[in-house]
């Protein structure tokens, strides 16, 4: 995009006669004519860093090729790696929004490539997307291929033996009702689509499975969310549990066992002859790869209570499991459940430490994550490999060979969600300094004189948390301020790395302030 700057020069040239009207009658004006000056010549560039890396929303690998992955980011669109980590291409720069939710891999060609815009997540900091884009040649070139006004897309399948049908699970808007909510479906590609779950005011679709032995049984859960600046209604009575048997052209609610459901006639749709209310919130499930009859829900009730439950009969009874429930922040970032592919009744939910079953949800243990990022968003296997783990955390990928023993960081993904940025005047070289999404905050060069540039090495952490503000004193180059989460305010020393809170505190018999 080209654009113009109008530069105008204006000259004072001044003579002095005698008296000030002599000297005003002498002075002459002289303005040039505006000039085009293209601005083509300018580009962005990266300064990293990747040693902090990003939210991670979800990632998939190629059932042909394991070193070929796939990886969408919350805030960084979509990258791509052909051997397993070492270098990265991003392939969704061009497309017109930067924030994915998902991304499916096509059973029958995996060059065909599904991506879903906008997270599945209900925090403050999540932005949103304009639909649905499929790729036909492995990322090369993407198409956006509607539901425009959905947001945030949680899950896409595709159908494992005709590319032509697809199905989409739409959270629709966060902070609004309406939009391109709910479970929708295409059997043209994606040329058109019909919503066949859910509603247009608040009831979204948050998680959607499919039988691996028969295609025609689909699993859905609904979600009634709504964030406003004071408050997250994480539930309400859309909130349910569904399957089809037809492909998801018409549905049936699951409620023997569950927590109260809201669809009292059973017809798939939540009106004013249903139940006025319902305790559920965001729910996520997995289906048994060993025994597909066996389905498991993870279940938030009550806000920040919550139980998993497990079905042997393909969801018509359910049985409670435990009072287990994703924490930190609320499940409404979290709740993700997975079953593992090489031990059955093995169970993965996301949390922000992550907790393991051995026995379909019973009791859970953390899983080891000794020397890795916390808040986990997106776990895969490899079909071949039971010790393999991939899981993508707020800071990035890590992978373990030996299930959880120890782990690799990918270290060489620049995917840091810098809330606000500022520099410093320090020579030869000034330095950008900025508070990020849950990796503290940190500083490094605009540029370097070494032949590699800027690199992992020349960016340094100020401050610990989550950092949000940073700012730099105009005069000494070492000293900067940043923040943490409820209005931590800091002045750091970055010579001897002294950190003094600074932040203003209530006097005595004052009452306590509050800061966020």
């Amino acid at each position: 995009m080209k654009s113009t700057v109008y530069s105008f020069l204006i000259v004072f040239i001044f003579c002095f006669p005698q008296g000030i009207n002599a000297q005003r009658n002498k002075r002459k004006v002289i303005q040039q004519k505006p000039t085009e000056v293209s601005l083509d010549a300018f580009s962005f560039r990266n300064v990293g860093p990747a040693f902090l890396s990003g939210r991670i929303a979800d990632i998939a690998i190629h059932p042909k090729n394991e070193s070929i992955w796939y990886v969408a980011v919350g805030s960084g669109g979509v990258w791509k790696t052909q051997n397993a980590g070492t270098t990265w291409t991003p392939i969704f720069d061009d497309e017109s929004t930067y924030t994915t939710g998902c991304i499916t891999l096509d059973p029958s060609n995996p060059e065909i490539v599904w991506v879903g815009s906008g997270e599945n997540v209900g925090g403050r900091h999540v932005a949103y997307g304009d639909g649905v884009y499929r790729s036909l040649d492995g990322g090369k070139n993407w198409k956006n291929m509607g539901l425009k006004k959905s947001e945030h897309i949680s899950e896409i399948i595709v159908h494992p033996h005709n590319s032509d049908i697809v199905w989409v699970a739409s959270q629709g808007p966060l902070w609004s009702k309406g939009g391109e909510r709910g479970l929708y479906k295409t059997t043209n590609g994606g040329i058109s689509w019909s919503r066949v779950l859910g509603n247009n005011e608040w009831t979204g679709v948050t998680d959607i499975m499919i039988d691996p032995r028969d295609s025609n049984i689909l699993y859905a859960a609904t979600w009634d969310r709504h964030r406003t600046v004071a408050a997250l209604m994480g539930g309400g009575p859309g909130t349910a549990i569904y399957r089809s048997d037809d492909g998801g052209d018409t549905w049936k609610i699951l409620k023997n066992g569950l927590p109260n459901n809201p669809d009292s006639n059973g017809d798939g749709i939540i009106d004013e002859e249903d139940l006025p209310s319902s305790n559920m919130g965001k729910i996520g499930l997995a289906i048994s790869p060993q025994n597909p009859d066996v389905i498991y829900a993870a279940i938030e009730l009550d806000r920040t209570k919550g139980g998993v439950y497990r079905s042997e009969d393909r969801g018509e009874t359910w049985d409670k499991m435990s009072d287990t429930v994703s924490g930190g922040t609320g499940p409404h970032y979290y709740q993700e459940l997975y079953a593992s592919p090489h031990k059955f009744d093995r169970l993965y939910l996301m949390n922000v430490r992550v907790l393991t079953s051995e026995d379909g949800g019973k009791t859970f243990v953390q899983l080891k994550e000794k020397n890795k990022h916390s808040d986990n968003h997106a776990i895969v296997f490899k079909k071949d490999d039971p010790n393999y783990i991939m899981i993508g955390t707020d800071a990035g990928i890590y992978e373990s060979f030996d299930l959880a023993e120890t782990w690799r960081y990918i270290k060489n993904l620049p995917l840091t969600q810098f809330y606000k940025v500022a520099v410093n005047n320090a020579e030869p070289f000034y330095h950008i300094f900025g508070g990020t999404q849950d990796n503290g905050s940190a500083g490094g060069p605009s540029a370097t004189d070494e032949r590699e540039g800027i690199a992992n090495k020349h960016w340094y952490k100020t401050l610990f948390a989550d950092g949000h503000q940073s700012a730099t004193d105009p005069v000494y180059s070492d000293i900067i301020y940043a923040e943490t989460q409820q209005g931590g305010l800091y002045r750091i020393d970055l010579t001897t790395g002294e950190q003094v809170s600074i932040q203003p505190k209530a006097k005595e018999g004052e009452p306590h302030e509050r800061f966020n």
